[in-house]
């Protein structure tokens, strides 16, 4: 016979033509658009166009989908499927993540810090776990202040306060005032850093040791200075904290000193 097929049969109409295949779209990858006849390497994909660019520089935007031609086959472009996000599997203070929870009411115990960074990096480091007791973190503002504060606090077992000190050294000013405070339902420990922006571990800034600065300047210009960071005015020190604090990543990136005694203080107003 001179035809072998049924030429009635389905499908004749597509016997013998390529395929077009779903392709992940890359940068790099050369692809034809034949219906304008450029062709170009991808550079880029967003808002459902990907980007080619020709030999000449020039760019074009095109819409995914059918009629595009790799490596002289036609394709269907697609932008890159979306990667499952990677749940973290402890916090940055290196706590197990559990399960997640619906929120916390607030306890009655209360944890304060002397300063605005002492709490941006608290939060930084134990926001998670605060969030799961649901302890809440709050300004001291001064050392000054702790007499005053605990006494309006009122402590009482289920009501619990611990406070977290700065330069709380033998023979500070901090550790006099501290020392005035007795109540069992109270907490108040701290670090021996000047300032909380020495807890950071200085190689992390690119420093071999946080810098002794004179008594003549204020603690943070010096070590904005020490950093080759400007130190001009207060916008310029909190864009020096601000650069600290993204460099930290967690608690391996402070001194031992803060961990310790933070987490101490979490303890202490859980327990109750």
């Amino acid at each position: 016979m001179r035809y072998s097929d049924d030429v009635l049969a389905k499908g004749w109409q597509s016997a013998g033509k390529p395929t077009t295949v779903p392709v992940e779209v890359a940068k790099g990858m050369v692809v034809e658009d034949p219906s304008s006849g450029f062709c170009g390497a991808v550079v880029g994909w967003e808002n459902g166009l990907v980007v080619l660019e020709d030999r000449g520089g020039k760019r074009r935007s095109f819409s995914f989908g059918p009629g595009f031609w790799l490596d002289g086959k036609p394709v269907e472009l697609r932008p890159p499927a979306r990667k499952a996000a990677v749940r973290p599997t402890h916090t940055a203070s290196g706590s197990r993540v559990g399960q997640p929870e619906a929120a916390k009411v607030a306890m009655a115990s209360r944890i304060y810090v002397e300063g605005r960074h002492d709490a941006e990096l608290v939060e930084k480091i134990w926001g998670d776990d605060l969030r799961h007791v649901g302890v809440v973190v709050e300004l001291l503002g001064g050392v000054d202040e702790l007499p005053r504060i605990v006494a309006e606090f009122a402590p009482e077992p289920s009501r619990r306060l611990g406070v977290l000190v700065d330069h709380l050294v033998t023979g500070s000013k901090e550790t006099r005032i501290v020392t005035e405070i007795r109540n069992p339902h109270v907490l108040v420990t701290g670090h021996p850093f000047v300032d909380i922006w020495q807890a950071v571990r200085p190689e992390r800034l690119g420093l071999e040791a946080w810098p002794q600065v004179p008594r003549s300047v204020e603690w943070k210009v010096g070590a904005s200075r020490a950093l080759r960071r400007p130190a001009e005015d207060q916008i310029d020190i909190a864009a020096t904290w601000s650069w600290i604090l993204s460099r930290v990543r967690d608690w391996r990136d402070l001194d031992p000193a803060l961990p310790r005694e933070v987490e101490r203080l979490i303890d202490f107003v859980t327990s109750g």
